[in-house]
């Protein structure tokens, strides 16, 4: 079934949040009514949107409280990238930018790059290089 697919997330105060998305170089939809309780954050080429809503609007969504993404792993945001370079400079940016790394950019088995950050709100995003050609036969599965 192919559909539209976002993610929202809650945040503690949404332009904070939009301060920092902006200066790691990510864009927002200009078509979506921005407002002090939400953005809409675009990632990707197929232009995935990230909905950031203020944690008392995201929590009359879901009905329940909302998890501190800064004591304990919600979810792990992944975002490809095209060299280790380009790792290395999401991690220098994200630090840069109010966000928190406790790890460095590293190989992981042979063929993948990364890095882990946190953004104001704790919520952990993963840049990650994979160099394909270095992917071991077994990883690959067929369809």
């Amino acid at each position: 079934m192919k559909r539209q697919f976002w993610l929202s997330l809650p945040v503690k105060d949404v332009k904070i949040s939009k301060a920092f998305f902006t200066k790691m170089g990510f864009e927002f939809n200009t078509n979506y009514p921005e407002t002090e309780q939400s953005a809409s954050l675009m990632l990707g080429e197929h232009g995935t949107v990230v909905m950031l809503f203020e944690e008392s609007m995201f929590r009359g969504f879901c009905g329940n409280e909302i998890s501190d993404a800064k004591k304990s792993n919600e979810v792990l945001l992944s975002i490809d990238a095209f060299s280790k370079e380009e790792v290395d400079t999401f991690a220098q940016k994200a630090i840069a930018a109010g966000g928190i790394s406790n790890h460095k950019p590293y190989e992981m088995t042979g063929w993948m790059y990364g890095c882990v950050f946190s953004d104001p709100d704790g919520h952990k995003w993963n840049v990650l290089y994979m160099d394909m050609g270095k992917m071991p036969k077994q990883a690959v599965q067929n369809p």
